[in-house]
């Protein structure tokens, strides 16, 4: 179609499991076109989490969300992707010689012979607190941490009792000037060994802890100076330059709930074969997917992207034969020219 952009497959998602994506299907000779809603990749451990140390992905002990999308760029350079940023898919449309016609937002078309949806948990943004002119002080509150230096020394205010209300008190406690967490019971949903250390920080008086509400904040010309948070029978003023609200993600699948797809609890079923969805064509893979049995890991993302391209690669060729081959043995050829090659060598078994 005239004026679209034309490419095996269009990868619908920028995280860790879209990347990876990218890479097998460079290993399989696709090309493809990547969109994302967000203005960089990464998805959400990248966007949210940046700094937050991830334990589960193979041979890393340890890993941040920013490192882990770095690498992941690195890997799927030789093969050439190209990315759009800040592109809501919007519009499907099956053409007569069985390709797809998808559209974005912001006017982008792109002619595919598969889509592959790895949008994490889909169209989200923070949930904000219900504090009066809270807009007003945007440049001070905070929903996410890219660069932890960034709160060296600053006065900082947490609101929330989940996973990362406490592992971000954990991690700003000893760069802050001064940090005080504030939740609105004593009971908290995170990681029991976390709630122990924040509270062990509270006794040593590392961090104040109060029982309350934020519901307003103080502050000159953008800055905020300070929050006021009501307790049971007194009212605080505590200071404040950076509020930081976790209150959790309002999600949803976005324009993707309107194509037709088989869906079970606001995520896209799929088959366990091919990890193609309802339609074929149509592929869904890491947390915006379901099947029984289902894990949103990151590792499982992994293999989900894994099985995807291998069958992509049939639908996109159909009747050739496609022998898998190991990176150990073959090496990677890039689109881009370049050529990693495994060491060869000689096993002489008659000394």
């Amino acid at each position: 179609m005239v004026n679209s952009i034309q490419t095996d497959v269009l990868i619908i998602g920028a995280g860790p499991v879209g990347l990876f994506a990218v890479f097998e299907l460079g290993l399989l000779n696709l090309n493809c076109h990547v969109i994302d809603i967000l203005d960089k990749p990464g998805g959400q451990c990248a966007q949210l989490y940046p700094e937050k140390p991830i334990y589960d992905i193979p041979a890393y002990p340890v890993i941040t969300g920013q490192d882990l999308t770095e690498n992941l760029l690195k890997q799927v350079k030789p093969f050439s992707p190209v990315f759009h940023y800040e592109q809501l898919a919007s519009k499907i449309q099956k053409l007569e010689d069985g390709n797809w016609l998808v559209e974005t937002d912001k006017g982008l078309t792109f002619e595919v012979k598969a889509i592959v949806v790895a949008a994490g948990g889909g169209s989200f943004e923070p949930k904000k607190p219900n504090i009066p002119h809270l807009d007003e002080y945007a440049g001070s509150v905070r929903y996410s941490i890219d660069k932890k230096d960034r709160f060296k020394n600053k006065n900082i205010v947490i609101l929330g009792g989940g996973d990362s209300a406490l592992d971000w008190t954990l991690q700003l406690c000893d760069i802050a000037k001064s940090l005080t967490l504030v939740h609105r019971r004593d009971k908290f949903r995170g990681a029991p060994a976390t709630v122990q250390k924040v509270m062990d920080l509270r006794d040593k008086r590392k961090i104040q802890f109060h029982i309350g509400q934020v519901n307003e904040i103080i502050g000159d010309k953008g800055n905020i100076l300070a929050v006021r948070c009501t307790k049971k029978d007194e009212v605080l003023d505590l200071p404040c330059d950076i509020l930081m609200p976790f209150f959790g993600l309002t999600m949803s699948l976005g324009p993707v709930d309107k194509w037709g797809l088989e869906l079970a609890d606001e995520r896209i079923v799929v088959s366990t074969e091919t990890f193609e969805t309802s339609i074929p064509g149509i592929y869904a893979v890491g947390d915006i997917n379901t099947y029984p049995g289902k894990l949103k890991l990151i590792l499982s993302g992994f293999h989900e992207a894994a099985i995807m391209c291998h069958s992509a690669y049939k639908l996109i060729n159909p009747g050739k034969k496609n022998v898998l081959k190991y990176t150990t043995v073959s090496g990677i050829s890039g689109f881009d020219g370049s050529k990693k090659e495994p060491k060869k060598t000689e096993i002489n078994s008659f000394k």
